[in-house]
């Protein structure tokens, strides 16, 4: 008896279906067949004896199981639960009415138990592109799906619960992931971070950090050691505002795909953290692995949160430089020579760097490098990395004075108002353009959305001139001075309404926009650290 069930495999953060057949005839033998990897022919040895473990029994004839299509690797061990299921429906072992409506995929244990598979929110995608009834997943891995409403998604423990499912006389609504206790749970808890309040001094560092908050703009901090950078960089991680639903499933796809998306119900919606070491492999970085099973790296993994690269100047030339596409395209692309596969990877960089080997190049005369050593560092905080980096500030060790006083400043919480109420107004400026932020507004967006006046004009041309800065310098001006134009509205209406939900209207962009924006531009002046 021929049987097929329906499963998937993730090619990037989509889904492609993969048909399960199994032919149960009259011969002896087991086999496998369809391009198949290591980890899905061991998965037979393991599903003969999970069926066994459960009472069912191996049919003494031949079993012919073909992954299609046979001309594509698979991979991973999602193919245990549709192969044994597949067994059991075609040796009449089971009611199956029902089998054919649902994509399935799981691994299954040596005692018949469900576990974690990678994937799950791409392959239900697929259910409800397909027309599919639903999925049945393992408990862990439908959790991710919990706010999915397109299609039916069940979270299983067991083979038993699977059966139940397939065989259609029953409905089973309690396996459905909606209604699983675990689902009534609280949310996890944000990670705590640096408050703002609690970093002395600094201000003009601080600002810079809420405009590319704001705006969704890279930053480099340059100073000597103590000054407070890996701190700051740290605090803008409680600046960001939740993401929104559009964002939190990009963002969620990469960590299913990855297998990192186990810690939680539905969707993530906290903004990710990522603070890779800068002696980490290129692969760790951009993305890798071997054959098909290429894995997202670091700069996927940060989409819509922030990318933290410490110790700047020390990470490998050849990284930086492969930084460069994903900066500007907001995406990563890995070739093999099997397969290619396509990452978003739209983050803010948020980089910190010593001036020099010593670190106290700039700070009067402690700096005791040679200048032969001191231009080979400098050389990794210029070039064509640099210009794709938004904001520059140098910061100062902060006075004695300040660090025994104390001075309150403002907190975090006061700052993530302004940035949510200038992300408010990004949201309802580009609406229906597929991105969200201003510093992802392209040539045509800038045209469109950032209007300049003729002082911003002149200005802006006197500042090219007198700067040096290259063409990509002068569009990143003009995205950072949007976003203080934006800033300066939502400081308004929170002063005049102190709404917690705020939907400020834009300002225009003035000249004194411009000028502060082009302020964060120190790198591209012929001597910065002077």
């Amino acid at each position: 008896m021929l049987v097929y069930i329906h499963s998937a495999k993730c090619v990037g953060i989509e889904a492609l279906k993969v048909t399960v057949e199994v032919d149960v005839t009259a011969g002896i033998g087991l086999h496998l067949v369809g391009l198949a990897d290591a980890a899905v022919k061991e998965s037979l040895l393991r599903t003969v004896t999970a069926l066994t473990s459960r009472g069912f029994h191996i049919p003494g004839k031949k079993i012919v199981i073909n992954l299609a299509p046979a001309d594509m690797h698979k991979s991973g061990s999602g193919y245990d639960l549709p192969i044994a299921l597949g067994i059991l429906a075609a040796s009449e072992q089971c009611k199956a009415a029902a089998l054919g409506k649902y994509l399935i995929t799981g691994e299954l244990s040596l005692d018949g138990n469900i576990r974690y598979v990678p994937g799950a929110l791409p392959i239900v995608e697929l259910a409800a592109r397909e027309g599919f009834d639903g999925c049945i997943l393992p408990e862990e891995s439908a959790l991710e799906a919990a706010e999915f409403t397109a299609a039916a998604v069940y979270g299983v423990k067991d083979l038993s619960d699977v059966l139940r499912i397939i065989a259609g006389d029953e409905p089973c609504d309690d396996l459905l992931v909606r209604n699983l206790p675990v689902c009534r749970q609280q949310p996890v808890q944000a990670p705590s971070c640096p408050d703002f309040g609690d970093i002395i001094g600094q201000e003009s560092a601080k600002r810079a950090a809420e405009i590319a908050a704001a705006g969704g703009h890279n930053l480099i901090l340059v100073g000597a050691p103590g000054s407070g950078k890996s701190t700051l960089a740290r605090a803008m991680a409680g600046l960001l505002p939740p993401m929104s639903l559009e964002e939190a499933l990009t963002t969620s796809k990469v960590y299913s795909v990855a297998g990192l998306h186990t810690s939680g119900v539905g969707l993530i919606r906290q903004r990710p953290f990522r603070a890779p070491h800068h002696s980490s492999s290129m692969a760790a970085f951009l993305g890798g692995g071997s054959g098909e099973n290429i894995l997202p790296g670091e700069v996927s993994l940060s989409t819509g949160g922030i990318l933290f690269l410490d110790e700047y100047a020390e990470t490998p030339k050849s990284i930086l430089e492969a930084l460069r596409g994903p900066l500007e395209d907001r995406r990563v692309t890995i070739s093999r020579l099997r397969a290619k596969v396509e990452y978003p990877s739209s983050f803010m960089l948020v980089a910190a760097s010593n001036p020099c080997p010593c670190g106290y190049y700039g700070e009067k005369d402690r700096c005791t490098c040679t200048p032969a050593r001191r231009e080979a560092y400098l050389a990794k905080l210029s070039g064509p990395i640099m210009d794709r980096i938004d904001l520059h500030v140098f910061m100062h060790p902060v006075d004695a004075r300040k660090l025994v006083t104390g001075a309150v400043t403002e907190r975090s919480e006061a700052v993530a108002r302004r940035v949510a109420a200038a992300r408010r107004i990004q949201e309802k400026r580009l609406a229906g353009e597929g991105i969200f932020t201003n510093a992802e507004m392209d040539s045509r967006s800038i045209k469109r959305h950032c209007h300049l006046s003729e002082d911003c004009l002149s200005l802006l041309e006197r500042l090219m001139l007198s700067m040096g800065l290259s063409a990509r310098a002068y569009t990143r001006i003009i995205r950072i001075a949007r976003t203080i134009a934006d800033l300066e509205a939502a400081a308004a209406f929170l002063a005049s309404s102190g709404s917690a939900v705020p939907d400020p209207i834009p300002g225009p962009i003035r000249p004194e926009h411009i000028a502060e924006a082009a302020s964060f531009r120190f790198l591209d002046r012929q001597h910065p650290f002077q």
